[in-house]
């Protein structure tokens, strides 16, 4: 498959992503991921290793479109709750004027 990332066009297949992403340890994934194999990849580490530039060259969107086109499965990290945000109890039991002690 044909797909243009950081103004380069590349020949992509599924077979050739895998082949370049086999023996690479991944990184911690602190954003978007790709799932390659069984291991959860950063998009930035997988658009450095499959077209040999610099991060800061291209967006993780132009590699999640392209890892999708391709057939793998992409993920964007979960939210996380902000710490200090009051659980369900404690914010119902404030509305109702009801402190709780935990």
């Amino acid at each position: 498959m044909r797909c243009v990332i950081a103004r380069f066009p590349f020949e992509l297949t599924k077979s050739g992503v895998l082949e370049s992403m086999k023996g690479i340890k991944p990184e911690q994934v602190m954003g978007e991921s790709v799932i390659i194999g069984r291991r959860h990849y950063p998009v930035k580490q997988v658009g450095q290793v499959i077209t040999r530039q610099d991060r800061r060259d291209f967006s993780a969107d132009e590699v999640l479109r392209a890892m999708t086109r391709l057939g793998f499965t992409c993920r964007a990290l979960p939210k996380a709750v902000p710490v200090g945000m009051p659980g369900s109890l404690r914010q119902a039991s404030g509305m109702l004027g009801t402190p709780v002690s935990v």
